[in-house]
Order: structure tokens, then C-alpha cells, then sequence
């Protein structure tokens, strides 16, 4: 069907409403009583998580025996099973949901599906043990909105994910989808959007923090025979999967977002760039993409205007580099993926030399809602400098691993105690990492810190494009800045000499602190380099590449010092400097140990205290973890 005037764009809306609406009426209300076929309910609808971390747990096994199920109990006319983006409860997923009473159930197997079909859907009885127990009163709950999870959140980039299903664009319309081009094209000019962007506060999510319109604004200004829009799609940080998360939930909210841009700066074409290590996603805006051009919302004469535009995928290799602007464009473009000293900026000379503006994929998913509901609706949410509200792939040594998104000047405290549920195993919080490799570790000082651009640079960390590690007692502070420069040091395109070579001496250095042949002179080179690399590296890859060391040595300084002047590891991680030892009265002589350990350090007689060769011992720990008695000791 083309959609060629604003009035076929409300009727479809209208129409598509209704297929919606029983997730609509029920999303916010919650219910004490499970509503099945035996109740008296008409007409349910069953939602399962299909994102990447689901579908690896067999969720679309779930769906093909729930729809067996409800098929061979003759109700496949009146239960909805619909695929859904994740619901970001990636800890308990898979997850299904069942409307009108919203109930959630958590871990669900695919054994799990006939279970549900008969009780809940046709008996009216919930499956207790699918139900989510709180960790605090281990009591079950029913629905999201009494999960502490859930409770401080706020899902407006993730407003659809969990919702709808990502690969019908009718239920994306049915949620004001494609109104705020349709608005743009009809009522207002190019100025008129960008100046509402601009009001909104919106800024970049994918790490500088840019003010959105302005870069808009720079983009339009420039005058060519071509222009582009690109979507940077390249999330390669550690842990981080916000942007993968919404292209594969809710990918027309970043294919409207695009062409409303290409309206703003007069552009014509659009170009995704995305790793080809996301199939699911990559699917889905395939699916998306078609769909548009099918409906008269991309391609030639956008809903019976004067306007075109339509979009490309392009496909990354997976170097972190190229989430870089610059070094996007150049691998677009056929070209070694590597960064390019701006002035010029894209806005002026970026993809075919041509006028380019580049926004990640968090960022486009804010725009269609501000050009729907107002930029003072979005700028009421969040800080004075910081609006809105940011996605973080919350993981680490957490409760609740998933992806949040919580209105900017939310504390630290907030997210890992109250939305995280806390550390894993009571243990003690020591740490978090944000921004991603680029970022910095917060310590117990920081847990008090909002959320937002400024206070996390005034900190010494980041907001990056959001991912957030936790760690825990049992992690060397050490050992992790070693892994961060080690990603980075792997990732650099070399360029530049300060990247290229002054983290390769940064990671030698950290290298001999771990192995227990560190120097207090070298503690004092690591910050001398590290600031020296910040100040004058080519690209913000490498400019922040120092900010976990640098972090970690201001806020963890004695650990260093141990490793250095004690030679001890207090997490007992740095293999070089503990030693495995048995203790002789609680070894029974089963000999467990000695038969696991892949170097032969271990020697005895059966039912005789064994003994561990220091000088054999790899450190592999597979004696400890095989032990049954508790007899081996880590000093």
C-alpha cells in the first residue's frame, strides 16, 4: 500500500491502532488476576523477546511451540504469539509476556510453551515457577512494573522495543511512527525542524556528546550537488549492545529519523553502516527498509511530496576504529578504515568528499518522539546540560545484567543497587567502568555521581555510547586497565604515532606490573605517557585510549604500589604473583587435583596430603576449582 498525503498516514495509523490495542490499554495497568480463555478473556496476545541474546536461548523455539500448542488445542484464532526486540531483562531473559494482564515470565524454555498454553492461556492459572522471585522479599511477581528493574527507568530511544513486533511497520505507525516526517514534510521547513532539535537538547549518544541540531545545522549550511545522511551503526565496544538492541526492536524509528535528517540538510541518500557481526539487526532493517519503499515512506515522492530519499546498509569488518566518523566514512568508502585530522569535518567533506552528517543509532531513535511529543517535553527530562535520557548496556558483575535506559542525573547508586539489584554474590562493589574502553573506572566515591556528560568527564570517565561494567572485589584494578589497553592496542589503525606507539609502551609497562617486575619509575612513565597520548593522538580513539589507566592509577594507586613494591595481587588475579598451595589438614588424598592439572606440579599418594610444585605450576587454577575438600589456598 503507498501512503501518498498525511490523511492516508492517519488512516493507516487509525486502522493499526486497533490490531495494537490491547498492548497499548494494558502496557501501563498491572493485574492481580491471571486473565485466560477460561476466564472469560476474548482475545490474548503472548510477546516473546526476539533479540540476539534470547534467540540464542531458543526463544524462537518458544514461539514456533507456542504457536504448536495453541494449534493443537484449536485457540490459534484467539492468542496472538508475536515476536518482539529485547525487553532489556537480558539476566532472566528469555522472556514472555502475556497480555492483557501482563504477566512475565522469565527464563522460559521451549519445554516451558505447552505448560503456559494450558495454564495460563486456557485454564487462567499463571505458572508460578516461570514468575520472576525478588531477590529482597523472594516473593514472585507478576508483572514488570513491580520489578525494581523496571521502576526507575524511563524507555523513550527503547519506547518500542519489547512492544512491537520490529518487522511490521504497521505497529510501528500504530505508534505515531513516520509522523514527525509526515509533519516535517507538510507543515514546517528544514529551519524550523532543526531549530526544535536544537531545543530539545538532544545530543550525541554515541560518545562526544555533540549537540544534535547544531551538527544538523552545520550540515545544511554547506551548499553541494550531493549530500548524505549516515547512520553510524558500529558498536564495537566491550559489553555494549544498545545500538544492536533498537535496529533490532524498533529499526524504522532509525529509518524515519534518517529521512527526516536528509529533509533538514538537503539530502537525497542515506547510509547505514554496520557491522556484519549483527545478522538480526542487519535482517531487520533489510525487512524494514522494503517495507518503507513498499508504504511510500522512502524512495520517490515521500507521502505525495516533492521530497526523496532513500537508504543503504554498508557493512563493517568489525575494526572499533571505524566507529570513528572519519574512519567510517573512509571504509565506506573502499579505503583502509582510518581516522583523518578534522577541519574538514564531515558536515563540510565526508563521504565522496561531499557534505555528510553522522548520528548513531541511539541518537536518530530520539528524533521522531521530539518531533512528536516536543522538544520541551524532552528537555524537561534530565540535567540542565545533559537531556533526555541515556541507554546503558548494564553487565559486570551484577544482579541484573540487561540494557537500561534511565533519565540523564541518575546516580551510579541508583543503577547498580536499585535497577542492578547489586553485586553478584554479595560481594563488594569496587568499581564500574563507563565508556566503554575509552572510559574510566569510578570507584565507592563516585556512586553518588549523576549520570551525565559533565560530571562523568569531571570524574575522569566518560559517558562513551554507553556500556557499564561492574566489578567486584575479586578483580585486580590493574589487570583490567591491562585488558582495556590491550582491546585498544589491538584496535588501533596506527595512524598516528602517540597510538601506535606510546600504547604499545603503556601495555609493556603495565605487562612487568603484573608479572611483579614493575618500578615505582614506571608508574610515574605510565601517567607521563598517558597524558602525553591524550593530549596529541589523531582521534578520539586514541586520545582516550589512556583514561582506564590513567583512571585506575588515580583512584587505585596503592594497588599499584603493591604490585610493584610488595609484589602481591590482593584479587589474587595476576598469576605471576600468587602461589597455590594445599593445605595438607584438609587434603584427603583423592588425588582430583593431580589428575586435572594440566602441568603434572602436583604430586602424592592416595589418601595422602599432595603437594604442589611452585616451580611446575602454571596457575591455571583447575586444582582449586576441582577440589571437593576446600584444601588449596591462593596466597
Amino acid at each position: 500500500m503507498k501512503i501518498l498525503s498525511i490523511s492516508d498516514l492517519n488512516n493507516l495509523r487509525k486502522r493499526a491502532q486497533q490490531a495494537l490495542a490491547l498492548r497499548e490499554e494494558s502496557s501501563d495497568q498491572t493485574s492481580e488476576q491471571c486473565c485466560g480463555l477460561a476466564t472469560g478473556a476474548e482475545h490474548l496476545q503472548v510477546l516473546c523477546c526476539g533479540g540476539t541474546g534470547c534467540k540464542a536461548s531458543n526463544s524462537h523455539k518458544i514461539v514456533d511451540n507456542l504457536k504448536a500448542a495453541l494449534e493443537e488445542n484449536g485457540i490459534a484464532d484467539k492468542v496472538d504469539v508475536i515476536t518482539t526486540g529485547c525487553f532489556g531483562f537480558c539476566e532472566k531473559g528469555p522472556i514472555v509476556k502475556v497480555i492483557p494482564d501482563n504477566t512475565f515470565y522469565t527464563q522460559v524454555k521451549p519445554e516451558d510453551a505447552a505448560e503456559i498454553v494450558k495454564e495460563h492461556i486456557i485454564g487462567g492459572r499463571r505458572v508460578e515457577r516461570l514468575l520472576y522471585v525478588d531477590p529482597k522479599t523472594q516473593k514472585t511477581v507478576n508483572d514488570s512494573k513491580h520489578m525494581d528493574f523496571y521502576r526507575k527507568q524511563m524507555r523513550i530511544a527503547l519506547r518500542n522495543c519489547g512492544l512491537i513486533d520490529p518487522e511490521n511497520i504497521e505497529e510501528y505507525i500504530a505508534r505515531d511512527g513516520y509522523q514527525g516526517i509526515a509533519n516535517a514534510l507538510l507543515n514546517q521547513t528544514p529551519e524550523e525542524v532543526i531549530e526544535i532539535i536544537k531545543a530539545s537538547g538532544l545530543r550525541g549518544r554515541g560518545g562526544a556528546g555533540f549537540p544534535t541540531g547544531m551538527k544538523w545545522g552545520f550540515a545544511r549550511g554547506y551548499d553541494a550537488d550531493e549530500k548524505f545522511v549516515v547512520c553510524n551503526a558500529d558498536e564495537g565496544d566491550p559489553g555494549a549492545f544498545m545500538d544492536r538492541s533498537i535496529m533490532e526492536g524498533d529499526p524504522n524509528s532509525v529509518i524515519e529519523a534518517m529521512t527526516v535528517c536528509g529533509y533538514c540538510i538537503n539530502a537525497h541518500k542515506g547510509l547505514i553502516y554496520i557491522r556484519a557481526e549483527y545478522p538480526l539487526a542487519v535482517h531487520r532493517l533489510k525487512i524494514a527498509i522494503q517495507q518503507a519503499r513498499e508504504y511510500g515512506l522512502l524512495g520517490k515522492k515521500i507521502l505525495g511530496t516533492d521530497f526523496d530519499f532513500d537508504i543503504e546498509i554498508r557493512y563493517g569488518a568489525g575494526a572499533f576504529v571505524c566507529g570513528e566518523e572519519t574512519a567510517l566514512i573512509h571504509s565506506m568508502e573502499g579505503k583502509r578504515g582510518e581516522p583523518t585530522l578534522k577541519p574538514p569535518f564531515p558536515a563540510e567533506a565526508g563521504y565522496n568528499m561531499k557534505p555528510t552528517n553522522v548520528n548513531n543509532v541511539e541518537t536518530l531513535a530520539n528524533v521522531p518522539i521530539i518531533l512528536t511529543k516536543g522538544s520541551d517535553w524532552f528537555a524537561s527530562i534530565g540535567t540542565e546540560k545533559s537531556k533526555g535520557t541515556k541507554v546503558f548496556a548494564l553487565a559486570g558483575k551484577i544482579n541484573n545484567v540487561g540494557l537500561i535506559e534511565v533519565p540523564m542525573g541518575t546516580t551510579l547508586r541508583e543503577i547498580i543497587y536499585d535497577i542492578g539489584g547489586g553485586v553478584k554474590n554479595g560481594k563488594e562493589f569496587k568499581a564500574v567502568q563507563t565508556g566503554g574502553p575509552s572510559g574510566g573506572c569510578l570507584t565507592q566515591k563516585h556512586l553518588d555521581t549523576p549520570i551525565d556528560y559533565e560530571h562523568l568527564a569531571a570524574s575522569g570517565s566518560m559517558m562513551g555510547s554507553g556500556g557499564m561494567i561492574v566489578m567486584d572485589e575479586d578483580d585486580c584494578m590493574v589487570s583490567v586497565a591491562k585488558f582495556y589497553l590491550e582491546f585498544t592496542v589491538d584496535e588501533s589503525c596506527g595512524k598516528c604515532t602517540p597510538c601506535r606507539i606510546g600504547n604499545k609502551r603503556m601495555l609493556e609497562i603495565l605487562t612487568r606490573i603484573t608479572e611483579g617486575k614493575g618500578t615505582m619509575e614506571d608508574l610515574e612513565h605510565l601517567k607521563e605517557l598517558g597524558e602525553i597520548i591524550k593530549d596529541t593522538a589523531l582521534c578520539g580513539l586514541g586520545q582516550t585510549s589512556p583514561n582506564p589507566v590513567l583512571s585506575t592509577i588515580n583512584n587505585f594507586w596503592d594497588e599499584y604500589v603493591e604490585h610493584v613494591k610488595q609484589h602481591t595481587c590482593r584479587a589474587k588475579q595476576c598469576k605471576a604473583l600468587v602461589t597455590y598451595s594445599i593445605d595438607p589438614a584438609k587434603c584427603k588424598g583423592c588425588g582430583a587435583c593431580a589428575r586435572k592439572c594440566p602441568a603434572n606440579a602436583i604430586m602424592g599418594d592416595i589418601r595422602k596430603p599432595h603437594i604442589i610444585n611452585p616451580y611446575e605450576c602454571i596457575r591455571c587454577g583447575m586444582c582449586k576449582s576441582n577440589c571437593r575438600f576446600d584444601a588449596i589456598s591462593i596466597y
